[in-house]
Parts: C-alpha cells; sequence; structure tokens
C-alpha cells in the first residue's frame, strides 16, 4: 500500500512543483493536489510490515551525514583502518553535541548512483568495520560516549571481503563493543541486517526509528532460505518480527523513536528533532554511571534479550 501511495506523492509533487514554475499559477488545480497529498499521507498508518520495510529502504530517507549535519556540531571526520585502507560505506568522526566531545559513526548508503557505487551501497567491508573499531578504542582513550547510526542491508558478502577478514573484524567489533567503558548509544535508522549492523549496534541503549527495521538477514534472503522463493518476501516481514514494535516488545531495543506519517523522507527537520531529543535522554542517563557499571550495563542487557525473541530466530 505504502509503495502506491508514495508513487503517487511523487507525482504530485512534480505536478504542484511544474504549477510553481508557471507564470500564471494554476491555484484550485494546487489546493486540489495539496488537498490530495494530506489525505494520501494520512493513509499511512497502521502500516503493515512489508510497508516499513519500504519505508526504510526509501531512497529520500535521511542518511547519516544529515544526521550528523543537524544534531550534532564541528563534526570532524576521520577515515582508514590504520592498515591502509579507507571504507566509504561506514562514515564516522568526532564532534561536539550540545558542548560534549562525543564520536560519531555510522552505516553510509550515498545519495544519488555514483555516492551509491562509492559507499557500496552501505555495505561495509572489513576496513569499514576496522575503521570503526579504531574510532572506538579513541573514544575509549579519551572518555568520549559513542553514538552510531544504523542503516545497511549488510556487511558486503564478496570473495574479497572474506579474504580480508570480514567475519572476524565484525567478531573483534562485537567483542570489544562488549567491554567498552564509555556510554554507546545505536540508533536503527533506515534497515538494519544481519551480523554487518550489530557489528555497530553493541549498545548500552538501542533506539529505533518508528518505521525502521532490524533483523538477522533481508527479507528477500529469508524467503529464498525457507521457501526457496525470494517473491515471497512480504510473507517473510510479517514472520521475521523486525518492525520496532516488535522488537520493542522482545526487549531488543530500548525506545522508539516516533515518525511523521508517511516516513522519516516526508519531514526530516522533525524527526532530527527527535532524535535530537532522544539521545540527551540517553546520555544524561548513562552520564551518573561509571565505566565499570557501564561495561556491566551494556554486558548484562545483551546476555538478557527476551528468549520469546530468541525462539522465533
Amino acid at each position: 500500500m505504502v509503495k502506491e501511495i508514495d508513487e503517487r506523492i511523487i507525482q504530485i509533487d512534480k505536478e504542484i512543483e511544474d504549477i510553481m514554475s508557471q507564470e500564471c499559477k494554476d491555484e484550485a488545480k494546487m489546493y486540489v493536489l495539496k488537498r490530495e497529498r494530506h489525505d494520501l499521507i494520512k493513509m499511512c498508518k497502521n502500516l503493515e510490515p512489508h510497508d516499513k520495510v519500504y519505508l526504510a529502504r526509501h531512497k529520500k530517507r535521511p542518511k547519516v551525514t544529515e544526521y550528523i549535519d543537524a544534531v550534532f556540531e564541528d563534526f570532524f571526520e576521520q577515515k582508514g583502518d590504520a592498515l591502509g585502507k579507507e571504507d566509504g560505506s561506514i562514515f564516522g568522526g568526532i564532534a561536539l553535541y550540545k558542548g560534549l566531545p562525543v564520536t560519531v559513526l555510522g552505516h553510509r548508503k550515498g545519495n544519488d548512483l555514483n555516492e551509491n557505487l562509492k559507499c557500496n551501497f552501505g555495505m561495509p567491508g572489513p576496513e569499514g568495520y576496522r575503521k570503526a573499531l579504531r574510532l572506538m578504542d579513541q573514544a575509549e582513550k579519551f572518555g568520549r560516549p559513542i553514538i552510531t547510526f544504523i542503516d545497511t542491508p549488510g556487511a558486503y558478502p564478496g570473495i574479497e571481503a572474506e579474504n580480508n577478514g570480514q567475519a572476524r573484524a565484525i567478531a573483534v567489533n562485537l567483542a570489544k563493543m562488549s567491554a567498552l567503558r564509555v556510554p554507546v548509544i545505536a540508533i536503527v535508522t533506515g534497515e538494519g541486517s544481519s551480523g554487518g549492523a550489530l557489528a555497530i549496534g553493541v549498545a548500552n541503549s538501542v533506539l529505533m526509528l518508528e518505521n525502521a527495521v532490524y533483523s538477522i538477514l533481508s527479507p528477500e534472503g529469508y524467503a529464498s532460505i525457507l521457501w526457496k522463493d525470494s517473491a515471497r518476501s512480504n510473507e517473510a516481514c510479517s514472520m521475521m518480527r523486525l518492525t520496532a514494535q516488535d522488537l520493542k516488545e522482545f526487549n531488543v531495543i530500548d525506545e522508539i523513536v516516533p515518525e511523521p506519517i508517511g516516513g522519516a523522507h516526508l519531514n526530516p527537520k522533525a524527526v532530527f528533532k527527535m532524535v535530537d531529543k532522544y539521545l540527551a535522554r540517553e546520555l544524561e542517563k548513562y552520564s551518573k554511571m561509571s565505566p565499570d557499571d557501564l561495561s556491566r550495563h551494556r554486558y548484562k542487557k545483551f546476555r538478557t534479550i527476551d528468549q520469546k525473541y530468541l525462539n522465533i530466530i
């Protein structure tokens, strides 16, 4: 349903843009179009899981670079894995959050085809996860909280990545993040799939946007394994329990960050404001905890995830 609504909204926006470019504007037609657009957006309530997957993957959904520009100040990007290679699919560096130095990193997909290719469509190789590890080590050394933004279809599964230590890079990150002595807050902003997402997601608090998804693999992959038919991905979406609402019920995530009706791409500024609000609250909570308590809190959190969720996966 949402896909069809979104396609019609795109058409309406183009028609409105065409009217606005004309010297003599057809105000009546523009009113009708705006009213139709408003009514279509109101229909985007009580969405099915496959609708949320569509929104989570929307090409106009806010990216990590937009969150950093909107929420943080004085961001300084850091590149490289300290072994000689840069992976554009992990974006990170140092920034100020309300005057507090923090380390921020996340998956980067890019905004157009050229950027998608440079960022490998948000699928990091081992170099990307080693870069993330380097930034987290540095954050711990200087006592900076770590904030991660998760939005990936998964780690890159190519032969070169496997040969260069993809599995080990992810495993090392999981182990390191479990023991970090600074606050870690992860936010699932789009799609979070498999170990590629979890490699920067072992956090004291895991937040999730209302229409984001978080799962062990993509619905298409799930359907291919279970039924040998990726076309049944919509059916898989319901079985996988990958929505924010499902995962909150199973204690896999801690908070759901509300989105505008119709998806984050329709009003990014409102989403940035909500993310800012939730981040401030979480950082305030963990500022009162000692380094040892932070590490124990994170370890216990992932050791006690609801058994109901483990049973369905």
